[in-house]
């Protein structure tokens, strides 16, 4: 098993404060460090939540998610520095932006983006303003300049080094006005990655990741991209989705080779989970998806 080290990421400053900022102290309580043997990396506090939408971006606590992405990568860089793999527990989705960051400052790396929805909407599309509906967007350097090149160093994934895979918002986020996808951004929608199967599409995600002149690449999970019949404690449900073996075949084969080089996980609504029971489920899935690496 990989030298594995938790930060807690408890920011829900891209979305609002409904319970997502529980996921760390939910997984943690059951069982996921030690069914890791993970140790602690950190955590990190984001400062007070803003409602208020700002009115030069058009998005809800720019500045905040700037410094918490910056204060972010400085915990997870010195994981990387001790030569542990970070698993990083949100928050929203924003906190990928600062997971990025981290690897923007050493090397060009890659992205597998594992979620139930494509994320790249524009401000003036996004209908309250959450960085958790945009942050792909931003990470590939669209978007306010104050988020999307975090030290001057945005874009901080480039569009070929993407594989989003597993969203199934396409309607939704057309009907919204969403900007599209980029053509040079990998695209496995969940159509696709049942028609291929978990397995093979996966092998092709990670196919893709590995065959540029990328130093690795981090998986982001929003648990939203498992099937609202089994995970419905995320904020904004949506039909259809992964199965948890599905999930976990992603995973495993992510995971696989060495390539794989941190992890997040987002979106997990523990107060819509009052019996811990998809906790524990979903705690289970990444302990074995990690234990099939030996």
């Amino acid at each position: 098993m990989r030298n594995l080290a938790i930060v807690e990421a408890p920011s829900v400053l891209g979305l609002r404060p409904t319970g997502v900022e529980d996921l760390p102290a939910a997984l943690l309580g059951a069982g996921l460090a030690e069914g890791l043997g993970a140790v602690h990396g950190g955590r990190v506090e984001p400062p007070p939540y803003d409602p208020e939408r700002d009115p030069g971006t058009g998005v809800l606590n720019p500045g905040g998610i700037a410094a918490y992405s910056v204060a972010l990568a400085d915990v997870v860089g010195e994981v990387l520095d001790r030569g542990r793999f970070p698993v990083v527990l949100g928050g929203d989705c924003s906190v990928l932006l600062g997971n990025l960051l981290a690897l923007r400052r050493r090397d060009r790396h890659g992205l597998l983006f594992l979620d139930g929805h494509s994320d790249f909407y524009q401000p003036s599309a996004e209908p309250a303003g959450e960085v958790a509906s945009m942050e792909l967007a931003l990470a590939t350097g669209r978007g306010p300049r104050v988020l999307a090149d975090l030290e001057g160093r945005g874009p901080l994934v480039r569009d070929e080094d993407v594989v989003a895979l597993g969203f199934r918002d396409a309607e939704e986020s057309a009907a919204c006005g969403m900007q599209p996808l980029p053509t040079a951004l990998h695209a496995l929608e969940l159509d696709t990655v049942r028609t291929l199967g978990a397995a093979e599409a996966a092998r092709r995600a990670v196919g893709l990741l590995t065959g540029g002149a990328d130093a690795g690449y981090w998986i982001h999970l929003d648990v939203d991209v498992l099937d609202d019949a089994v995970m419905p404690a995320v904020d904004y449900r949506q039909p259809d989705g992964l199965t948890w073996q599905e999930l976990e075949t992603v995973l495993r084969t992510a995971l696989s080779g060495g390539g794989a080089v941190g992890l997040t996980v987002t979106i997990f609504n523990p107060r819509l989970d009052p019996g811990g029971t998809l906790a524990r489920d979903l705690c289970g899935c990444l302990v074995r998806a990690f234990d099939s690496q030996g």
